[in-house]
């Protein structure tokens, strides 16, 4: 009888040391899990800290070549501007060179003036050398006033048409490539100040050109 409980207290002991060595092994497992997903964590980390300072590398080189093409238009457009003709903002879509109707087109026109291609060329020169990757939207503007005697339809029509004759002028005359170019007509919808003045209508009645930054948007749409 004692040796049957002897042999029972042994039989106790090696399965508790079975059970613990299972544990130790089940523990230097999760251990060594643990380890490695710490390891990827940091990796990951490491990876995501490194694309993050790629993005803001080229954020920054963008930016360097939007503020190089500002002051290279700040020049070349020096008469435009002062003549307030024309004038440059760096927004969040881009730089934007806005100028009046006028300088481009006749009244319910939408063939470019010798003034309006002197002003292009001008532009397509800084966009084919400071910002060549850049893209670029050309966006046609109008005042409220009605259509009443130049046949388009709208102006819708009149707007469009003349955001389509500056894209075919810089790529016809100003050898900008045609991928790099899109053209939009917002009408009188886009107004940047009130329709109840002279002066107002005037500087709604606009063309837009617009270096996208290229690159950011690429970023942004992955």
């Amino acid at each position: 009888m004692k040796a049957k409980l002897i042999i029972m207290i042994l039989l106790v002991f090696m399965l508790s040391g079975c059970t613990y060595i299972q544990k130790a092994r089940r523990t230097d497992a999760l251990e060594i899990e643990n380890a490695n997903l710490r390891n990827r964590v940091a990796q990951l980390q490491k990876e995501k800290t490194k694309e993050v300072r790629q993005v803001y590398a080229e954020k920054d080189k963008e930016l360097s070549d939007l503020e190089q093409a500002k002051r290279e238009l700040e020049e070349s457009l020096k008469k435009e501007i002062g003549e307030y003709k024309a004038k440059l903002q760096m927004t969040e879509r881009g730089l934007v060179i806005t100028f009046v109707s006028e300088i481009f087109f006749d009244s319910g026109k939408d063939k470019v003036k010798e003034d309006g291609k002197i002003a292009l060329g001008k532009v397509a020169e800084v966009l084919n050398r400071d910002v060549p990757n850049s893209n670029i939207a050309v966006e046609g503007h109008t005042d409220n006033d009605p259509i009443k005697y130049s046949g388009w339809k709208s102006n819708w029509e009149l707007s469009s048409a003349r955001a389509l004759a500056v894209l075919h002028y810089l790529i016809g005359e100003g050898q900008i490539k045609p991928q790099r170019l899109s053209a939009n007509g917002y009408g009188e919808f886009h107004p940047v100040a009130p329709n109840d003045s002279v002066q107002g209508k005037q500087k709604n009645r606009r063309v837009e050109i617009v270096i996208l930054p290229s690159k950011l948007s690429k970023v942004k749409s992955k």
